[in-house]
């Protein structure tokens, strides 16, 4: 704890330099430069991982023990920054609007504390940097397939939260994070003069019939006590005031906390897409992606990284408690789906209460958030692979 407090301000630092220089999913190489030039003399060893730019840092006690795998994701979004920071994005249209600046700094500090304290530790840890998060299929699936969890038992992983005060850390067991999937559909039809409707097939009339069937879905074809969402984000349909569009082309996204209600919703989707088709005599084009599953959090384990948090008695935390399900997707499922694993939420409200949402141009993160995050991992870490424990 006395290392991590030592290094609290450049936990902030590092922080504060990954937040000026954001870069968007899959393209982040000056990110995992950075990342790996940290580690350059440390006592570790380090390789890239997957088929983004992924990194895997592996610390070695040499002591018997199990391997416990720490998961902290660097990509940013694309989004245009608001704030009015000295540490403001430099790259237009990019920002780090999801906390996960906060998340790379804080564990490079504890896993730098964690290698100077390897030779009192039991076991071994692998820290996973992970690219791409925000945009499917996810850099934790390649990074799988390329061994990241080989001989690893347990994984952890933490993401900041504006909605949570600082101070507070939130948990959940069993399903915590929606799944989610990604549709498009294109209907297209036989394009014309509006006032001749009778001599065309109008595909936004087709498509709008769509939307209002969708709507039966979830209201009327999934349990009421089950969770799910189905949302039309897009709706292309641009044309001329006098002219029967051809084709459009809407987009839609699915969250649900059940595998079985994932199908359910896709099988619904498909089918009122081919009676729209039918109905209205168009050409219905699908490309439905199931993608992030249902985060599901170890019962076991996670009452153990909350029982160590506790018992660490640290002084900026107000607050352990079970905050319950949480709507967002979260590609950490693919490792929890592997192995034993949690997913915790460290508070990150501003002082003055204001809503700065996650994935907004005016995101904010507090920055008390980050010592709050690297001590209640490491408390749990030297629990975990205490040596008299193992």
């Amino acid at each position: 704890m006395k290392k991590l407090d030592d290094s609290k301000d450049e936990i902030i630092q590092i922080r504060e330099y990954l937040h000026a220089h954001p870069e968007v999913s899959f393209e982040e190489k000056n990110t995992a430069a950075y990342i790996k030039k940290f580690y350059k003399n440390l006592d570790c060893s380090v390789r890239d991982c997957g088929d983004g730019y992924g990194i895997i840092v592996d610390i070695d006690s040499g002591n018997p023990g199990p391997k416990l795998a720490l998961r902290a994701d660097f990509d940013a979004l694309a989004v245009q920054e608001d704030n009015d920071l000295p540490f403001k994005s430099q790259n237009p249209g990019v920002m780090h609007a999801c906390g996960h600046d906060g998340h790379t700094a804080y564990l490079m500090i504890v896993a730098r504390s964690l290698i100077e304290l390897k030779d009192q530790l039991a076991g071994s840890i692998r820290i996973i940097h992970q690219p791409g998060e925000e945009v499917a299929p996810g850099g934790a699936k390649s990074m799988i397939e390329d061994g990241a969890l080989s001989g690893v038992d347990n994984v952890v992983g933490v993401h900041v939260m504006t909605s949570m005060e600082t101070g507070t850390i939130g948990y959940h067991t069993g399903e915590t994070q929606t799944g989610r999937s990604n549709f498009t559909i294109k209907f297209t039809g036989k394009g014309g003069h509006a006032s001749m409707p009778q001599l065309s097939n109008d595909a936004i009339v087709a498509g709008s019939y769509f939307v209002t069937a969708l709507q039966t879905v979830v209201s009327r074809r999934i349990d009421p006590f089950d969770t799910a969402s189905v949302t039309i984000g897009s709706f292309d349909g641009v044309g001329s005031f006098n002219a029967i569009k051809e084709s459009v082309v809407l987009k839609g996204d699915v969250r649900v906390m059940k595998e079985s209600t994932r199908k359910r919703i896709r099988e619904e989707i498909t089918t009122i897409a081919h009676g729209v088709e039918s109905m209205f005599k168009v050409k219905c084009e699908i490309d439905y992606d199931d993608n992030y599953p249902v985060l599901v959090n170890d019962e076991t384990l996670t009452k153990r990284v909350v029982d160590s948090i506790k018992n660490a008695d640290i002084p900026e935390v107000t607050k352990v408690f079970d905050c319950g399900v949480q709507q967002p997707s979260e590609d950490f499922s693919y490792f929890a789906q592997k192995l034993p694993s949690t997913f915790f939420y460290v508070g990150c409200m501003t002082d003055d209460h204001a809503n700065h949402p996650h994935h907004s141009p005016d995101f904010l993160m507090n920055e008390k958030c980050l010592i709050i995050a690297a001590k209640a991992v490491g408390s749990f870490v030297l629990d975990y692979l205490k040596l008299e424990n193992n």
